[in-house]
């Protein structure tokens, strides 16, 4: 098995971990890139997969190795595609020899349009990968772990706010984050006898490379909703997943946490 030593002052005693961050554009950065970093200064052990391969590596260059026994790694992966999941969970445990013990699912994509505009491909395409993704990585990494009697499991997915309140030009993102929460409960009431934990992390506005391309005018109307009054950092969405994968949180199962600066009080 993989060895991994945590760092005494650690509060997160994260074990050893699966990361999946988003296929998007600039999926190498972001929200992605912020959790591998994060569970890495942990101690744990990384597995960055991303459906461009290049990307990936990239997000694995910059993580920290000064912990012992953290042998990190990078692959591609396509999670609207059951053999290309089946094949990146065999990898894993091929190199060390144990399912992925945390799976932080981030994968989505977007492919907005007014509604009475919305081509049947664009709504089935996010559907594919943010929904379906969800489905498939959340079985493959539950069978596993129930296979080899792993005592306990956090599979952690990045929904979003909007799959709450809706949002104008993305009724194939808000469904299929919508659906991503109604399975993820699902998947805590049936997978809680075996120890393995679901959960969502919901963000709002966050800071990533795709925001930089958002006009000022239009960023500082997004602000303006936020009762905290900024943008999030993908730091503070990586730092509710370190505590979801964490026996911090050995209490919590399928629940939503928003990370949105109070962004839709109600």
């Amino acid at each position: 098995p993989v060895a991994l030593s945590l760092p005494a002052v650690s509060c997160s005693r994260l074990p050893p971990t699966f990361l999946h961050y988003p296929l998007s554009p600039g999926g190498g950065s972001g929200i992605g890139r912020a959790v591998c970093q994060r569970f890495a200064s942990e101690g744990a052990t990384v597995v960055v997969a991303d459906i461009s391969e290049e990307s990936a590596n990239q997000t694995l260059g910059s993580l920290n190795h000064d912990h012992t026994g953290q042998d990190h790694m990078a692959s591609a992966v396509d999670v609207s595609s059951r053999e290309s999941v089946e094949k990146l969970l065999t990898s894993i445990q091929c190199r060390y020899f144990q399912p992925p013990s945390v799976c932080v699912n981030a994968a989505g994509i977007t492919r907005d349009e007014f509604l009475l505009k919305m081509e049947d491909e664009d709504f089935d395409k996010v559907i594919q990968v943010n929904l379906k993704g969800t489905f498939l990585l959340t079985q493959a990494v539950g069978k596993a772990l129930v296979a080899c009697g792993a005592p306990k499991g956090s599979i952690i997915t990045v929904g979003s706010i909007v799959g709450k309140v809706g949002n104008i030009g993305q009724a194939n993102y808000s469904a299929s984050k919508a659906g991503v929460e109604g399975l993820t409960r699902t998947a805590a009431k049936e997978l809680s006898r075996y120890g393995i934990r679901c959960n969502c992390v919901l963000p709002g506005f966050i800071t990533t490379p795709m925001t930089d391309k958002v006009p000022e005018k239009v960023i500082s109307q997004l602000t303006s909703m936020v009762p905290l009054g900024r943008m999030g950092e993908p730091s503070e969405v990586a730092d509710v997943c370190a505590f979801l994968a964490s026996d911090d949180s050995r209490y919590i199962t399928g629940t939503s946490i928003e990370v949105t600066g109070g962004l839709f009080i109600g």
